[in-house]
């Protein structure tokens, strides 16, 4: 249908007006979403800078070096056990040769006074007292042989825990060094990869707030809309003015004065959509190109996320955890040597003070024994020739009871190299080897729960980053506004542009009759380009040209207000 009356051109702009309001409160609403999403992307990276940071400032990797370092030094402490365990089993062999040499003087003893008591089987006097000496002799007999069976214990576990302990160093010779090497080697990677993690981290954010502050820049431009609704509202309102007009004041035109009044407005509302229409076009074109750049910024995003999300931490936990599980085996036996040199250390001192309260009960029991014989040499020298026999075995038992002290003093002077030794015998990892395995475990602990925490916040990035993507995506076809508007636009515009025609009429000789519908079209204007296209087309009316000039400045204030309402 051929456009031909104000009331069919004004249709066809409220199908150009209802699509403005559509499309922009749609661009609006996507750029809105768009400028959600980005803040989510943005906490997201400040969180991954938050755990990147307390994983910096936390001890886990201090105390994983210092484990590792507790490691690296389990063979010089094994070795250093292992000469003590040397040095004790030397010392508990020195002190077998004393005992053995008590056990031979115990032996003598027990025979001389078994002789005592057969050679004294005819004297009264002397059965209860030879039966006393014999009695005695078999009490410290039996301390020498527990002191002998005591480190008899002793010596079975130096020596267990010397076949243990060789083979323990051995495999620490063989295997501490990769594991220790291994674990540093983990522990930097994941050291080296959050620090790239957060260089990126940043260069995301920087693209991010970019992006941003373009979305800001372009929900600013999107006022382009709103001043494009008015302006056609404008246009729809002239046609509406001219309507009333010609019904009530404009009666009294004449058709031909009726017909070149139309053809004015036409000539207005024409201009003004050509105005609007070029406007419109220039200011879209501003925010396509805007918006077009975002997919480069996307871009990058998108390949930055994918950089932060391969290669991340799990693959570097998976190898830290294997060769702390390869530690913990080697923790295992540390605990397990320890306790056994724990076990050993309190043995021999135990032993030792074992050996001590025997020794004073074997002394104790050969002065019993010197001061029997002294007594039966007293009573020997009283019974003349009948005790010359007793005389000479009692002189004996005393002789062997002296060797007693010997042995006792050569092992008395033993025991403090053999409490040395089990002072030396300190467990690895300087006596602490659960200590290590807590470390180890608390070490690897923390790293994981900051690697499960990155992990975490790298789904949440790449999540925020594929919706972002998509999201300004479905914002570059919303916003093309220039494709679909701009050509409604340039439609109206020429179709009000064929409707009125080459020629604008002259209305010279009815300016005084319209100027009331002038002045209310002129009313309408928020925009200073509308008021020129209108003072083009319809000069103002000279009888008002003078009140006009004293209240330009006011006016030209008001404007700006205006101007600056409709912008901001």
């Amino acid at each position: 249908m051929e456009l031909t009356t104000g009331t069919e051109v004004s249709q066809t702009l409220e199908t150009a007006r209802s699509q403005v309001e559509e499309r922009f409160l749609e661009g609006g609403t996507v750029l809105l979403s768009v400028m959600d999403v980005l803040n989510r992307l943005l906490n997201s990276l400040d969180n991954i800078t938050k755990a990147l940071d307390n994983n910096e400032s936390s001890n886990a990797d201090a105390d994983l070096r210092a484990t590792v370092e507790s490691l690296t030094a389990l063979p010089v402490t094994e070795q250093a056990r292992q000469t003590a365990l040397a040095t004790l089993a030397e010392t508990g062999s020195g002190l077998h040769k004393h005992i053995a040499e008590m056990q031979e003087t115990m032996r003598y003893l027990r025979t001389f006074a078994v002789t005592v008591k057969i050679t004294g089987a005819g004297l009264p006097e002397f059965a209860g007292f030879a039966q006393e000496i014999l009695e005695r002799i078999y009490s410290g007999t039996e301390e020498v042989n527990r002191f002998a069976g005591h480190l008899d214990s002793l010596q079975k576990e130096v020596k267990l825990a010397l076949s243990v302990g060789a083979n323990l160093s051995k495999s620490y010779s063989e295997t501490v060094p990769a594991v220790a090497g291994a674990l540093r080697q983990d522990a930097q990677k994941i050291a080296e990869h959050r620090q790239k993690l957060g260089v990126i981290a940043r260069e995301v954010g920087a693209i991010a707030r970019g992006v941003q502050s373009k979305v800001a820049s372009t929900l600013s431009a999107l006022q382009i809309g709103d001043i494009t609704r008015q302006r056609i509202e404008h246009v729809q309102s002239t046609f509406s003015l001219l309507d009333e007009f010609l019904d009530g004041d404009g009666k009294a035109l004449n058709a031909d004065q009726r017909e070149r009044l139309r053809n004015v407005i036409n000539h207005l509302t024409a201009a003004q959509m050509a105005e609007m229409s070029a406007d419109f076009s220039r200011d879209s074109q501003n925010v396509v190109q805007t918006i077009k750049s975002f997919g480069h910024d996307t871009h990058e995003i998108m390949k930055l996320r994918d950089q932060m999300a391969g290669g991340g931490e799990g693959n570097f936990m998976r190898a830290l955890e294997s060769s702390v599980s390869a530690a913990h085996e080697i923790v295992k036996q540390v605990d397990a040597s320890s306790r056994q040199a724990d076990q050993v250390s309190q043995s021999t001192l135990g032993t030792a003070a074992k050996l001590l309260e025997a020794i004073g009960n074997i002394r104790a029991v050969k002065t019993d024994i010197n001061y029997m014989a002294l007594n039966t040499n007293l009573r020997c020298s009283r019974l003349g020739e009948e005790g010359k026999s007793i005389n000479v075995v009692t002189a004996e038992l005393r002789i062997f009871a002296s060797k007693l002290d010997d042995s006792a003093d050569a092992i008395v002077n033993g025991l403090p190299a053999l409490e040395a030794a089990a002072g030396n015998m300190a467990p690895a990892a300087g006596g602490n080897s659960g200590g290590l395995a807590e470390s180890l475990t608390a070490a690897v602990g923390s790293i994981r729960s900051g690697a499960d925490m990155m992990e975490e916040e790298l789904k949440v990035l790449a999540e925020h980053g594929r919706e972002v993507a998509s999201k300004i995506t479905l914002m570059i076809g919303k916003l093309d506004f220039e494709h679909d508007l701009g050509e409604t636009l340039v439609r109206c515009a020429t179709v009000l542009e064929d409707v009125a025609g080459m020629e604008i009429a002259n209305i010279d000789d009815i300016a005084e009759l319209i100027a009331p519908l002038d002045r209310k079209i002129f009313k309408l204007y928020t925009m200073v380009q509308e008021r020129n296209v209108h003072r083009a087309i319809i000069p103002a009316i000279e009888e008002e040209a003078a009140p006009a000039a004293t209240a330009a400045p006011a006016a030209a204030g008001d404007d700006e207000d205006l101007f600056a309402d409709a912008l901001f």
